[in-house]
């Protein structure tokens, strides 16, 4: 009993004598996408100012495959010691659970470091739909056909088709494009009804008089866009989706590195010139108090709890 004791207390010393000197090395971030898209340009805006907090450069390696799932299964399998963390959102994170059969689980084999950024989807139409409103919309969809457009099958725009189609009553018609620019681009040309865009790219062609929104699908009105209502406020209350973008890092890191990683990530997203980046990339960034590793956790697993049943209901599946 003895000799346990003296072993516990060992690695205890040892783990915090590790956590106090981390980090010794370059830190590296994995996105799970190809370079050049959102999440590796946020990944790449993060891991520039947290090199300033960590003393060490902070790294970004893209590990593309699986819709995001070699990325994320890569740091899953990766050292606990905080070298190796995992950005995404609700697709690799959430959605992914419930399309594929992965041999990691996302609750269990990843801990949370933190939430610091969202972008909501706006609902969008062809201006020549005659709903003027969103309620107007759910009545027009329960009693006439329409086509909703999709980044492609499993996207969080095609979960959120599916959610609108299971809320009218099933009528609409799921429409899958090669990404959001295509299935964009022809709601703007008036070839399919609805989009459940983000943010980012719904509020220029909103501006422009291109597309008709109705909505944005969170608690709060967008601080850019304060004239397009919540869905809370236009007829769906509780209709939210976003796609939010945190860090993780592989279960069993010690929660002093976890700290040490998330201090660096709030102090990023408190960065004037970080926070700049990120909201010219349509990005809202979060209090304070939802960037705790916590509240991600919490967050992580409600999201969970919300879409797995509704992508599996609907049989959703990886192409």
């Amino acid at each position: 009993m003895n000799g346990l004791r003296v072993f516990v207390v060992a690695m205890v010393c040892c783990n915090v004598a590790f956590a106090q000197n981390y980090p010794t090395r370059p830190v590296t971030i994995v996105v799970p996408f190809s370079a050049g898209g959102p999440t590796d340009t946020i990944g790449r805006i993060m891991a520039e100012r947290m090199t300033k907090t960590l003393g060490q450069t902070v790294v970004v390696e893209n590990i593309t495959g699986a819709g995001g799932n070699i990325g994320v299964g890569r740091v899953v399998r990766a050292a606990p010691d905080g070298y190796m963390v995992s950005i995404g959102h609700i697709g690799p994170h959430v959605i992914n659970g419930a399309m594929y059969k992965l041999d990691y689980d996302l609750l269990k084999d990843l801990a949370p470091v933190g939430m610091f950024v969202t972008n909501p989807q706006v609902i969008v139409s062809k201006n020549g739909l005659p709903p003027k409103d969103l309620k107007s919309l759910i009545e027009y969809a329960r009693s006439t056909p329409i086509s909703i457009a999709t980044g492609g099958a499993g996207t969080p725009s095609h979960i959120s088709g599916v959610f609108f189609q299971k809320l009218t009553g099933g009528a609409a018609q799921i429409v899958h494009y090669r990404g959001g620019a295509p299935a964009s681009a022809d709601i703007m040309a008036g070839h399919v009804d609805v989009f459940f865009d983000q943010a980012v790219n719904a509020l220029p062609q909103s501006r422009s008089g291109k597309v008709r929104a109705y909505a944005v699908t969170q608690t709060t009105r967008l601080s850019v866009a304060p004239d397009i209502p919540t869905v809370d406020e236009a007829g769906m209350p509780g209709y939210y989706m976003a796609v939010w973008h945190a860090l993780w890092v592989p279960g069993r890191t010690p929660p002093a590195v976890i700290a040490r990683l998330n201090s660096a990530m709030v102090e990023a997203a408190a960065d004037d010139g970080a926070r700049k980046r990120l909201m010219d990339l349509g990005q809202e960034i979060l209090p304070r108090d939802k960037q705790t590793p916590e509240a991600l956790g919490a967050h992580h697993r409600a999201e969970i709890e919300k879409w797995w049943p509704i992508i599996k209901s609907a049989g959703i599946k990886a192409d």
